[in-house]
């Protein structure tokens, strides 16, 4: 954008998913109730927020979904490996929507062994091919007993909203 649009950013600001979710947080625009979320929980970290956003712009989006996770989820367990070591769930580059349903299961059998191995039947990932993946295909292969949100699932699950807290 900055490349191409570079004059008309000027009057906006442009945010992404984790910014977004921790600056409304922390402003206190929305308050979250950890006791909603009492399971073991664990976040997959996509290859595009990970390992190509730190590859591309010398950032990868590692702490960000931890942070917003432990404010909703606080039995927070991480996969191993994590972060920029984490294993592809099988799905990205487009393959959920190619007709390698096989080759993608095989692919994904490293990431069902993480999510068994963490012991969370929570899992949240900001990643449409992470979620389909895991919750579409895996669940079923590697017999994962598992629930799969994206992060603003969590985080809308977790809303404390004004009408709930006794006014009515």
């Amino acid at each position: 954008m900055q490349r191409w649009f570079k004059n008309d950013l000027k009057n906006f600001r442009v945010s992404g998913i984790f910014e977004l979710l921790t600056g409304y947080m922390d402003d206190g625009r929305i308050k979250v109730d950890p006791s909603r979320h009492r399971k073991a929980t664990t976040y997959v970290d996509p290859c595009h927020y990970g390992r190509k956003s730190l590859k591309t712009f010398g950032h990868g989006y590692f702490e960000e979904p931890r942070a917003i996770i432990r404010k909703c989820a606080p039995n927070y367990v991480d996969l191993y490996p994590n972060r920029a070591e984490d294993h592809c769930c099988g799905a990205g580059g487009g393959a959920w929507a190619m007709p390698f349903k096989e080759e993608r299961v095989f692919c994904g059998r490293f990431k069902a062994r993480q999510i068994q191995n963490s012991g969370a039947s929570l899992v949240v990932t900001s990643c449409h091919n992470c979620r389909d993946q895991i919750m579409k295909s895996l669940r079923k292969e590697y017999d994962l007993q598992v629930d799969v949100k994206y992060i603003w699932e969590l985080v809308a699950d977790s809303l404390v909203l004004p009408w709930t807290r006794g006014n009515g």
